[in-house]
């Protein structure tokens, strides 16, 4: 038995709409270690929900087509599987937190229910039985069993987070995907739902996916980090690593663009530019245009992940070249 629960090799995504061609995902590769959780960090537009939707085969079609590459979850090829076999494995062997709590849940169906649902859907029991293992799990969540029978919108956000946190669990998944799933929430709520998930997660024996922008909770939460620009990991290895020895420049200008408590009077670094336009992605390393140690070897070939030691690697022509070293230009 592999000591990974997921692998994804080579992941090609485009979505191919009447004004050309976006590249969401160009080349994806990383694993997810097995009761291990991996942060995948990077700005809007970087390509993680896509990531994760191709986890379960969901990419809406049309437009979007996996074009390449191999998504294996414990042995089996996503890519490959029938119908029938993708409903099995949704919400039964991965299940998925979605960013806002009010548009996952159904406002006209209580809570109750629509936790039973997936359990009697997929562990084939009786409606009985499903809505009473539904009350189990709300007092799981830290909801009254009483609640089951009252509608969303009787919840605030942070219950309703963990309602949803309650459906995806319900079926005792291997792998969870949480896609920004405390953004909606305010900070003190926000560290509630994040200890109970650390919690569950560990109890439960899964792994998890946790797809966030905010830095603090991947070092609150995380095994292992994954960086991602326009599509492609540029960074990843464990959190100590990747932290702690911060390699490519992208992730180290995402850390400058962070506040620090230390030097409370000092400016904040942003990484300047945009995320370039997935329909016209520059040639060569698609971090060029904003990097401020980039020369002209870096528009002449995409670079590939390499080995820093230990679980790190970096995407970066200077650890390619050895004529290459790492100078700030003018433009930084």
């Amino acid at each position: 038995m592999s000591d990974n629960i997921l692998e994804i090799k080579d992941l090609v995504v485009h979505f191919e709409t009447d004004d050309g061609i976006v590249k969401a995902i160009n080349g994806l590769n990383f694993n997810i270690r097995r009761e291990k959780t991996l942060g995948l960090v990077g700005e809007t537009g970087a390509g993680k929900t896509t990531t994760a939707l191709s986890v379960l085969n969901l990419v809406p079609d049309p437009p979007g087509k996996i074009k390449s590459g191999t998504i294996m979850l414990d042995g089996k090829d996503v890519l490959h599987m029938t119908d029938k076999e993708l409903e099995e494995m949704r919400g039964n062997d991965v299940a998925m937190i979605f960013q806002d709590p009010m548009t996952a849940l159904n406002p006209v169906m209580t809570v109750g229910d629509q936790i039973a649902e997936s359990i009697e859907l997929h562990q084939h029991v009786s409606g009985k039985e499903a809505f009473e293992k539904a009350k189990e799990m709300l007092k799981m969540v830290g909801i009254s069993e009483s609640r089951a029978y009252d509608y969303p919108h009787q919840f605030s956000g942070g219950m309703r987070q963990r309602v949803v946190i309650a459906i995806a669990l319900a079926c005792e998944p291997k792998l969870l995907l949480a896609d920004e799933p405390t953004t909606a929430l305010d900070v003190t709520i926000q560290a509630q739902v994040l200890d109970m998930m650390k919690d569950l997660i560990v109890r439960r024996q899964m792994s998890m996916l946790l797809i966030t922008h905010d830095l603090g909770v991947v070092a609150d939460v995380c095994d292992d980090v994954a960086v991602m620009y326009a599509g492609r990991i540029v960074e990843i290895g464990t959190a100590d690593e990747v932290f702690n020895a911060t390699r490519h420049p992208y992730t180290e200008g995402l850390f400058d663009s962070l506040p620090n408590l230390k030097a409370r009077g000092e400016e904040l670094v942003p990484i300047k530019g945009l995320m370039p336009d997935p329909m016209n992605l520059p040639e060569g390393c698609t971090f060029y245009p904003r990097c401020p140690y980039a020369t002209d070897a870096c528009k002449a070939k995409e670079p590939q992940l390499y080995h820093m030691g230990g679980t790190h690697y970096v995407a970066c022509t200077a650890y390619q070249d050895p004529n290459f070293r790492l100078r700030r230009n003018s433009n930084g």
